[in-house]
């Protein structure tokens, strides 16, 4: 198991890989991968078990993940293949034609990691749902994981999805929400209030903790430690991430216009010298 300085090193280059990503083709999301850059560190490098060198689709005997909210495969991209997925120098290919590293998430390329293609919002649920309770059926006692931002709450289907998990006790199925405020057009308070997400969730019938620090890697590990141990017990189980857009990189932070935006020059240098190499550049 890594150490908790081991796991900041490893957020850190993840930090440098996105906004060296984006700003090489002019395109992308940073905003919103750099807010959960210490999530999905945490769940591939301490919390699922997997086998990255011998990647199947079924995902049998495996903890499984699935990104629902796809714009933001630049952290995806950079934690698979920092966890041994795919050569780590194919980072250098995001977004570029014929790249098996396209804007969201695709199959049809056969990217080691990705089991769905992602990023038309509100469908990921669906699919770690039929995930989870395949394997139910199979007698597999793993756990499926998904991530979903909160402003892609506002599509419909989440809650037909969210109103089926507690109705068929998928209780072996952990969704994380990245509560950051923020999406493309402004505050999502701006866009479409949602009210209280927690009372949502729990009105559906969830277990729903609530992570104040969604950017601290200790806080984070305990956290979904804790929702491991509500598991099995009839009930999906909700975390509710309050991170900050951008995190990590100050003149991204507190705002909402770096959701789709790339750095230019300068501001990559600003954005790197804000987090050193730690396990080398691509």
């Amino acid at each position: 198991m890594a150490t908790i300085q081991e796991l900041k090193d490893f957020t850190q280059q993840v930090r440098r890989d996105i906004v060296r990503m984006v700003h090489a083709v002019n395109s992308g999301h940073p905003g919103g991968s750099l807010g959960c850059a210490e999530y999905i560190t945490a769940l591939y490098q301490e919390i699922m078990k997997y086998d990255a060198s011998s990647f199947e689709m079924d995902g049998k005997g495996e903890d499984l993940f699935f990104l629902s909210n796809g714009h933001i495969s630049p952290v995806f991209y950079s934690v698979l293949a920092r966890s041994g997925y795919f050569p780590v120098s194919e980072l250098a290919s995001f977004r570029l034609l014929n790249s098996r590293l396209q804007g969201h998430p695709t199959t049809h390329e056969g990217l080691p990691g990705i089991r769905i293609a992602s990023g038309s919002l509100g469908q990921g649920m669906s699919v770690a749902l039929g995930a989870a309770q395949a394997k139910k059926l199979n007698g597999d006692d793993r756990l499926v994981y998904s991530l979903h931002g909160d402003g892609e709450l506002q599509e419909g289907q989440n809650w037909e999805a969210i109103m089926y998990a507690a109705g068929k006790k998928v209780d072996n199925y952990i969704a994380a929400i990245d509560v950051n405020l923020k999406q493309i057009d402004g505050t999502t308070d701006e866009v479409m209030p949602m009210g209280s997400i927690k009372a949502k969730f729990e009105s559906f019938g969830w277990d729903v903790l609530e992570v104040e620090k969604g950017n601290d890697l200790e806080v984070i590990i305990a956290s979904i430690k804790q929702a491991q141990a509500l598991t099995g017990k009839g009930k999906p189980v909700c975390i509710l991430l309050y991170t900050e857009m951008g995190n990590g990189i100050d003149f991204m932070m507190h705002t909402h216009a770096w959701h789709g935006k790339a750095p230019n020059d300068e501001q990559l240098e600003s954005a790197l010298a804000q987090n050193p190499a730690t396990l080398g550049d691509y």
